[in-house]
């Protein structure tokens, strides 16, 4: 499974610094898209993604339209506060899977969640709350997406035995 999340119009540094590291951690391809609200040399960037941004992919695009006119459509999911499927109640394809992330002040355009809106997920929060850290969000998708998959980029699935002597240890 190729998990790409799409930053469209990234505003916070540290967000796009702390996804980075997800995306290096899971093997996931990182997109901007659109305007940045910095610098990817910013210090607070590399400070938040650490020594890992050799190991992460990131493809800049100049517009969503672009994007999204060279991509498989049916493999995107776009994320807001207002989506139409639970995050964990849809299943995310075994090949390609775009996940796509607004910027933190405004989300996704309007438009594109109105279009799109068959494939529009969220995440359940409070009521009295507007919308959960960026960083957070894509991590909390990007680990369901893959814990559906069984986690493909894992170098070993642990045995059994593991799992027992972990519960023991547990129970100290």
């Amino acid at each position: 499974m190729a998990i790409k999340v799409v930053l469209v119009n990234p505003e916070i540094p540290q967000n796009t610094g702390n996804i980075a590291r997800t995306c290096a951690a899971t093997g996931a391809e990182l997109h901007l898209v659109g305007t940045l609200g910095f610098s990817i040399k910013d210090t607070a960037v590399k400070r938040a993604g650490l020594d890992y941004w050799d190991k992460v992919h990131i493809v800049h695009h100049h517009t969503l339209d672009t994007f999204l006119h060279e991509i498989n459509l049916d493999h995107c999911f776009f994320t807001s506060p207002s989506g139409n499927h639970r995050y964990d109640k849809i299943t995310y394809p075994n090949s390609i899977c775009y996940l796509f992330f607004g910027s933190e002040s405004k989300g996704l355009p309007t438009d594109i969640l109105n279009q799109y809106s068959a494939q529009t997920v969220f995440l359940p929060m409070s009521s009295n709350i507007r919308s959960l850290n960026l960083a957070n969000s894509v991590a909390i998708l990007v680990y369901e997406a893959l814990r559906q998959q069984g986690f493909p980029f894992h170098p070993h699935k642990f045995s059994q035995q593991h799992i027992h002597q972990t519960k023991e240890f547990a129970q100290i």
